[in-house]
């Protein structure tokens, strides 16, 4: 595994090195936002370690900018921890949110866990419930004739209902899986339930996705 570093504190540079030093993980840093993106482009990364207050160019637009070309793997790491700043970096596609001071362990387990989601992913390309199909391959949603780009948590989300269709998938079952174990936010999963429905609802003969209240949701089709 290889991972990106973007960061300006040096003392979190070398908390981070140490840490995925000692997993065997290899590591590369970036202390400035446009540095981080030109450095992203010419290697390959498996997970990207992003701060959002970095020189040059702020975090979000390293971001967005990765996104616009990539599905690689990126976990916010930020001393800035309102709900407005973690809801915004989901919404652009980050993978997981931590808040500094963050723990070592959980850092590490967080990082093999988004690369192991994304090593899983593509197998099969294609999955089709009614007139709704999934391509793993561009990550996008069909609805009929239409197209939607999916964030790729959306997509995970998007993929274990329609694996599942007409069966109950737990709220707890979908936070452990899409943003892993220990993830107590459940307003990043409603999010992301509203706007998988607003796709939806582009067709009236779409399958829905129905709400059992205090248990979780269901792909229903007719």
């Amino acid at each position: 595994m290889r991972v990106l570093i973007v960061e300006d504190e040096p003392a979190y540079i070398e908390a981070l090195r140490i840490a995925l030093d000692v997993e065997g993980i290899d590591s590369e840093v970036t202390m400035d936002g446009r540095d981080a993106i030109r450095t992203f482009r010419a290697g390959h990364f498996d997970v990207v370690l992003l701060d959002l207050m970095v020189p040059s160019v702020s975090g979000l637009d390293v971001l967005r900018a990765i996104r616009k070309e990539s599905q690689t793997p990126v976990i916010v790491v930020s001393a800035k921890d309102t709900e407005a700043d973690v809801v915004t970096a989901l919404e652009l596609g980050a993978d997981d949110y931590m808040t500094k001071p963050y723990s070592g362990r959980e850092l590490i387990a967080r990082v093999r866990s988004v690369d192991r989601r994304a090593s899983h992913i593509g197998e099969p390309d294609h999955v089709t419930v009614g007139n709704l199909a999934l391509d793993s391959s561009r990550y996008q949603l069909l609805v009929a004739e239409e197209a939607f780009d999916l964030p790729r948590k959306e997509f995970e989300v998007m993929s274990m209902l329609i694996e599942r269709p007409g069966r109950i998938v737990t709220r707890d079952r979908i936070l452990d899986e899409v943003w892993g174990m220990g993830w107590g936010d459940t307003k990043s999963l409603d999010q992301h339930i509203r706007r998988l429905r607003r796709k939806l609802e582009t067709n009236d003969d779409a399958p829905r996705i129905v709400t059992i209240r205090g248990v979780g949701y269901r792909l229903e089709a007719d």
